[in-house]
């Protein structure tokens, strides 16, 4: 940017001196450069999407909002042989197809069936199916040791993979871990005195 002197201080300033000139030729102005940048962008996906409607090539033949191909039901619908939850949103019941592999069981089912009774948009429905989820997981531990197979809980962590291809993450923690140990240890001893 120039700097003004006393003498030009009240002259007019037009636009183009103030733009930076930068990768300008002498003879361009900004205005030109600019329009040259925006003929090197359409190979990026995407670009100009948000531009003037009259100047974007499809504005005769598009609808606002865009049209969905619907695809037609299928003609034979999935029947349920087990509870399946349904969204309060699915406003039609069961959609054309779903999953039965996991049913809702145990104190793990009794959650997911209250998260079922909330509204997607309450936070509350994604917060007990994330707890249901987690309670879920320890009775399955349950019913592995129930039937006599004690769970390889390090390899299920993958702590081989992580030694072969994290050294330094596993190895801090681990003493993030062995840390939070020690000072359990410490507070409970603590605490007997």
């Amino acid at each position: 940017m120039e700097s003004h002197t006393p003498d030009t201080a009240n002259r007019p300033v037009s636009p183009s001196q103030l733009l930076p000139r930068s990768g300008l030729r002498d003879d361009e102005t900004p205005i030109e450069h600019r329009s040259q940048q925006a003929n090197d962008m359409p190979h990026i996906q995407g670009w100009g999407a948000d531009l003037d409607r009259k100047n974007r090539p499809a504005v005769p033949m598009e609808h606002k909002p865009p049209r969905l191909d619907v695809q037609p039901l299928p003609l034979k619908r999935q029947r349920p042989d087990v509870e399946v939850l349904v969204s309060t949103e699915h406003i039609h019941g069961l959609t054309p197809v779903f999953g039965t592999t996991v049913p809702p069981r145990g104190l793990s089912g009794w959650l997911r069936r209250q998260a079922y009774k909330l509204s997607e948009n309450d936070v509350r429905h994604f917060l007990m199916l994330m707890l249901a989820d987690r309670v879920d997981m320890v009775e399955g531990l349950g019913e592995d040791l129930a039937r006599g197979h004690v769970p390889n809980v390090l390899a299920e962590m993958g702590i081989k993979s992580e030694w072969q291809y994290n050294k330094a993450g596993l190895v801090r923690k681990a003493a993030i871990a062995t840390a939070a140990a020690a000072a359990v240890y410490w507070l409970m001893k603590r605490r007997e005195r």
